[in-house]
């Protein structure tokens, strides 16, 4: 599957997304509340405007799954799925640590993704079974010869309910059992999937998920050698769960699966 006009598509709508967010980041900027009462600005959606507005002139065919402004063509084999910001806290916070999401489906498998951090000017570009760059450079997951060693990461451990926070407790109770090797960090949002496409960080665990802040970190983050998951071990698509896991080192998904518990 040759993706090389879709990468460059995909790089040119990161451009417009960044070009609309730069400006507003630790500025002045309009804010509001979502049904689901977590916050949306200006910048979340003039940026999705501007990429839709890319795809609707030159991929009239594909359909979109847009986190702010919803889904079109939703019958379509290829969709493009975007997040203009995912981790608005910390855009609204000033916090670097934030990312647009461009994700590619092809029948409902994430083929393509991009995390962009505007800010930082990195950016991360994965497409299945062909490798992950970071600013077009080549990078890969490191290696985790065990789970206490593992540098576990999840945005908040306040996104977890009921038994998911036992799940994930069960998993940082066994990367925290030797201090000198484990390590738990928290925040980053989809900023953590790239450190862990580029061997920073070994596992990251996350509850919650729409389809939006998942599709485009899959090819980034299996790209570079690593494996995402649901809490059963099942591949991600469009109709999983939203209940994620991400390995650098794909050998340690049953380790984490089993501190887990029944799922």
């Amino acid at each position: 599957m040759d993706l090389t006009r879709d990468i460059a598509l995909a790089a040119r709508l990161a451009d417009a997304a960044g070009n609309v967010i730069r400006p507003l980041f630790r500025s002045n900027f309009t804010q509001e509340q979502k049904s689901d009462k977590s916050p949306v600005t200006e910048a979340d959606k003039s940026a999705e405007a501007a990429m839709r507005a890319i795809l609707e002139a030159e991929r009239s065919d594909d359909g979109i799954i847009g986190e702010e402004y919803g889904n079109r063509n939703e019958a379509a084999g290829r969709q493009w799925v975007l997040d203009p910001i995912d981790g608005t806290v910390s855009f609204m916070a000033g916090r670097p640590i934030f990312g647009t999401l461009i994700a590619l489906m092809q029948d409902g498998w994430p083929i393509l993704g991009v995390i962009d951090q505007p800010i930082s000017g990195e950016r991360w570009i994965g497409q299945i079974g062909k490798g992950t760059t970071l600013n077009g450079k080549p990078v890969r997951t490191a290696p985790c010869r065990e789970i206490t060693a593992a540098k576990l990461a999840t945005s908040s451990p306040h996104y977890f309910k009921g038994e998911e926070v036992d799940a994930y407790m069960s998993v940082a109770k066994v990367v925290g059992s030797d201090a000198r090797q484990g390590m738990i960090v928290y925040g980053g949002d989809c900023y953590n999937y790239g450190l862990l496409a580029a061997g920073h960080l070994d596992i990251i665990c996350e509850a919650g998920l729409e389809i939006y802040d998942y599709a485009a970190l899959v090819p980034i983050v299996e790209g570079a050698g690593g494996i995402m998951s649901d809490w059963q071990g099942n591949p991600l698509d469009a109709g999983s769960d939203g209940n994620v896991l991400a390995l650098g080192d794909p050998a340690r998904l049953e380790d984490v699966l089993e501190a887990m518990g029944p799922n």
